[in-house]
């Protein structure tokens, strides 16, 4: 029997960094969607655990137990042969790992007949609760609190990363203040325009400095509000991939063509949020 997830990439329309908790966990804030573009987990029987990378983003992705896909075998006790197939860049904000990791909960257990961690996966990393539910949702806490968002139309966009990496504990640690105002309620029966005229006055309190470390952020922020049909933009997560959202699908088209061209070492793909 071989069982097969989808891995969306996660998306952060909001990022709130509102407090510090005394074992130096952050507490956050963000309305998190996920794409229609990610990558893939088969789960099949085995007697010995074993992990397989391949796709187009394989290069330096780890097929041992340092991996979080090998690591959520561990967390259910299942012996099994697993297959990550990577579309989406590491170390890039969009949840790639974690998103992978509940991806491998959902074929596991459905391939073992196992119950789910009780904490839904946080002990493999504070996305992985999100990443599970892979609908909208607001996370909160150290990622602990998540609620199911209703009333969200699916949100053209394009996702662009530059190629590089940023460290996450870095980020944080650079952060100028830990104790940033809440976020916003999250209206409901909102259309596309409304969704991103109320993330616009939201934030993503990482953005500044990752574009410290990262200063290349702000070029593709730049390009992103260049493209028409723009009408918001703003980095996921840690970054460094950034997002706009659109208008309509086919302008989320047009723009990453127009993107993929004037910018060939860029990771460019229009999508779907939800």
């Amino acid at each position: 029997m071989t069982v097969e997830a989808f891995a969306p990439a996660k998306i952060n329309l909001t990022l709130h960094v509102t407090g510090q908790r005394a074992d130096g966990y952050h507490l956050l804030q963000s309305l998190v969607v996920f794409a229609d573009v990610g990558d893939r987990v088969t789960a099949r029987a085995a007697r010995v655990m074993s992990l397989d990378v391949r796709g187009p983003m394989a290069r330096g992705v780890p097929a041992d137990q340092s991996n979080l896909v090998w690591r959520a075998a561990e967390a259910l006790g299942v012996q099994a042969h697993l297959t990550l197939e990577k579309h989406l860049p590491a170390a890039a904000g969009i949840g790639g790992g974690s998103s992978d990791a509940a991806a491998a909960l959902r074929a596991l257990v459905a391939l073992a007949g196992r119950n789910l961690p009780v904490d839904h996966g946080l002990s493999l990393g504070a996305d992985v609760p999100v990443c599970l539910l892979a609908r909208a949702a607001v996370m909160e806490g150290i990622g602990e609190v998540v609620s199911p968002v209703e009333g969200l139309p699916e949100l053209p966009a394009v996702l662009v990363n530059p190629g590089v990496e940023v460290s996450t504990p870095s980020v944080f640690k650079s952060l100028a203040r830990k104790d940033n105002p809440p976020m916003a309620p999250v209206p409901t029966a909102m259309s596309v325009a409304d969704v991103a005229g109320w993330a616009t006055q939201q934030r993503n309190d990482l953005e500044p400095p990752a574009m410290a470390q990262q200063p290349v952020i702000g070029a593709v922020l730049a390009a992103l509000a260049d493209l028409p049909g723009a009408l918001m933009v703003r980095m996921s997560g840690s970054g460094a991939t950034c997002f706009a959202l659109f208008d309509t699908q086919d302008s989320a088209e047009a723009g990453a063509a127009a993107l993929r061209a004037a910018c060939p070492a860029w990771w460019v793909r229009a999508c779907r949020l939800r």
